[in-house]
Order: C-alpha cells, then structure tokens, then sequence
C-alpha cells in the first residue's frame, strides 16, 4: 500500500509541479531570454542589411562591404549555433546570457569600426545591450557589460576606418548624422520598449513560479506534520479501543444483558463502532508507514470502487448514495489505502451537506480516471471556491476545519492528479477528482518487484 512517507517523498509526477522546482523555474525563464537575444540578433542582422544597402546605393557613401558582410555572416552562424546549443542543452544559466551579450556588443564594435567608428550615429545602440544587461543579469555581470560597452565605444574615438563621404558641405554631413541619431533613436526605443517587455514578462512569470513552489512546500511541510500527529494519536488511540473491544465483547456474552433486546442492540452498534475506530486507527498507521507486516493487496479498480462505497454505506446507514460505475473496462490495480481515504473524505463531506441525496459517478476519460461526489446542499460560498483546498477554509465554523479538503487536494496531486469544485446550477455542489491510470499501474509494478 502506498503511505504517506512515499506520496510525500515522491517527485511529483504533474508537470505543472515539477517545472516549480527552483533551479527549473531559473532554467526555463534563462531560456526564453537567451531565445529573445537570439531574436533581437536576428533583427540586427536584417537591419545591418538595410542599413548597409540605403548607405551605398541610396546616399552613394562607399562602404567596405566585405569586411562587414563577413561581421553579418558571423552573427548568422552564431546564431545558427545558439539555437542548435539550445536544443541540445537543457540547462541555461546567466553565464550564457553575458556570453550572448559580450558578443553582440563585439559585432556592434567591428561593424561600426568599418563605419567611422564613434562618429558614426548607431554608436548609441550601446546603451540597448547595457539595458538589457541590466534587466537579464546580476550587479556585477551587469557592470562588466557596461565597462565593456564604454571601453568600445572609446577606442572607437581612437581607432576607426572612417568613411569617404560624398562631395558636399558640412550642413549636408550635418543633416545626414541627426537623420542616423534619429533612425537610432528610433531602434532603441522600439527594441527596448518591445523586447525588455518581454524579458520582463518571463521574470515575472518566473516569481510568480517560484511563489507558488515556496507554497506548494510549506503546504506539503504541513501534511507531513499533521501526518506525524496523526500517527502519534493513532497510537495513543490502539490501546483503550482494544480495551473497549473486550470489555463489548465480554458484554455480548452476558446472559443479564442479552435478555434485554435494547441493550443487545446498543451493544452491537458499540461494537460496530469500536471496529470501525479500530480500523481507521490501522489505517492511520499503515499510511504512515507503519504495520509493514500486511503485504499490499492486488484488486481491480472496480472491487477497489465497490468495496469502498460498501464500507462508506456501512458507517453511514441513514445516507442516500447513488453509485454509478461507468467504468468499461476492470484494469488491475494495488489496493490503496491513501486514495481510500481522501475518497472517504470527500464523500464526508458531502454528506454533511446533503446527508439524505448524494451521487457517487466513476467513470474513464482517455488514461484519466474521474471520480464524481455531488451533494445537494447550500454548495460552496464563491470565497471558499476560490480558496479551494487551502487549509482552514472551511464554512463549519469550527477549529480545524479545512483540512480535510486541503489533505484530499495535496494528496491527489502528489499522485499526479488534481481536485476540482463547482456548485451545480440546481443547488448543491460537484468535487472532481481526476488521477492518471498509469499512476495507479506503475505502483502495481513497483510492489510486484
């Protein structure tokens, strides 16, 4: 049987949990910039292109065309070589990210270098890598970026291949240096505006993973506590139920006793009691890791199904429950005594709400097994949908309550599955469970190994 030291100590087998372990969460958000700094690349490759192309033959200013052509080709191939390092490498850190950087402000640098160095306008395309230095990386990579940029920007002061500009004055060389501090004004505001908009989408959806990973742990950090009290009590518990199984048994055989029809009957439903005390007792501990002795059971999940709703029906004889199994086909499956649990919770509370009506619907959608519990009750307050299945929401009134659904719905998605909750239009209300099959057959192979 599976306890709760393995669901708790299990790798989460849903993939939106397991993409929110912290150094997944840094990876994935790494990756998505470094693929927009191989987008932005791109961009500057076709705008170098027209630039290059309006230059020469729209404004007759020669250009040494090979030498920067060959400076476009290589930022193709690196690209064409970041992509290729993408696919094959899962792991991306911001080493890569000032790697990327470092050597799109060289491009820049050797192409202005063959474009007369710092008088050339897109000299200030700087200040977009230094921006996104800023956003992507730490203080320090961040001031490497910047330092890098400004040394660059003045050994261009220094040396430079400047540019044979066409016959003209020096209003007409004037005019075409605001015209290219315009056009790279312009590339700068859009670059920025579009793409640090981005970036900044990915961190923020990379905290917002990581909040909810920091949440996930400290609800897990309080199933494993409520665990060990609950074990702790189990014990505590197993000695006055026995004493109380052999006094009841001691009773049932007193002849003074049984002649009283009455008191027969309180006898036995004591007894009753007593029994199933003892059993949820066993199954506490047995949860828990405790009582290992028991080997676990190899059933079918429709004897799993039937049992648990007959031995729901026997501790709840005033209730009304619709059983429909629409299951088609009997898969074999490892009797579980956790997921029998958060079954019996759920049906709990359901007949707390509607004790006289309840459906009880099983049924397979594809590799996913979907356990329905409805009731006919007041339904969930919109509140309480919204804090579906977080501890202490409960509309009981009472210390503790909550943690029922809280138990189910963390239990649940360890296993790989998840809980839902909706009120019915007609009154009432509607909790799903949904769990992989394949969940349910691996542990069978486990076991059988």
């Amino acid at each position: 049987m599976r306890d709760w030291t393995d669901i708790l100590g299990r790798r989460p087998t849903d993939p939106a949990i397991a993409s929110m372990a912290p150094g997944t969460v840094g990876d994935t958000s790494s990756r998505k910039n470094l693929t927009l700094l191989i987008q932005l690349r791109w961009i500057a490759v076709a705008g170098q292109i027209v630039t290059i192309a309006v230059v020469q033959l729209g404004l007759g200013i020669s250009l040494p065309l090979k030498e920067m052509s060959l400076v476009i080709a290589v930022l193709v191939a690196l690209n064409l070589a970041s992509l290729i390092w993408l696919r094959t490498n899962p792991m991306v850190d911001e080493r890569g990210l000032l790697i990327a950087l470092v050597l799109d402000v060289t491009a820049l640098t050797v192409q202005l270098y063959f474009s007369g160095g710092a008088t050339n306008p897109f000299v200030f395309l700087y200040i977009v890598q230094v921006t996104l230095a800023a956003v992507l990386l730490d203080a320090r990579s961040t001031w490497a970026i910047g330092v890098l940029a400004c040394s660059c920007f003045a050994g261009l002061i220094a040396i430079n291949r400047p540019i044979v500009l066409p016959t003209g004055g020096s209003d007409d060389l004037l005019r075409l240096y605001i015209l290219g501090a315009l056009v790279c004004f312009a590339l700068d505001a859009g670059l920025l505006a579009g793409f640090v908009t981005r970036i900044t989408g990915n961190l923020r959806e990379r905290d917002a993973h990581l909040a909810a990973y920091r949440q996930h742990a400290i609800e897990e950090d309080h199933i494993v506590r409520m665990g060990l009290l609950a074990s702790g009590a189990a014990h505590e518990l197993g000695t006055p139920l026995s004493s109380l199984d052999v006094i009841l048994g001691d009773w049932h055989h007193l002849p003074s006793l049984l002649a009283d029809a009455e008191i027969k009957q309180d006898i036995e439903d004591m007894q009753a009691a007593v029994k199933r005390c003892k059993s949820i007792v066993t199954g506490i501990l047995l949860s828990s890791g405790e009582a290992r002795g028991e080997a676990p059971a190899v059933t079918t999940i429709n004897a799993f199904l039937n049992e648990l709703v007959d031995d729901w029906r026997t501790t709840r004889p005033t209730s009304r429950l619709q059983y429909s199994n629409l299951l088609s086909e009997d898969l074999p499956i490892v009797s579980d005594s956790a997921l029998k649990q958060v079954i019996f919770n759920v049906l709990d509370n359901a007949f707390e709400a509607s004790p006289r009506r309840m459906r009880f619907t099983a049924e397979r959608d594809g590799e996913t097994l979907r356990l329905a519990v409805e009731d006919y009750g007041p339904g969930f307050a919109d509140e309480m949908l919204a804090q579906f299945g977080k501890p202490y929401n409960s509309s009981k009134g009472r210390p503790g309550g909550g943690l029922g659904l809280f138990l189910v719905v963390n239990v649940v998605r360890k296993l790989g599955g998840r809980v839902s909750a909706r009120n019915r239009l007609g009154g009432g209300a509607v909790v799903t469970i949904e769990l992989p099959l394949e969940t349910l057959m691996i542990r069978q192979e486990e076991h059988a190994q």
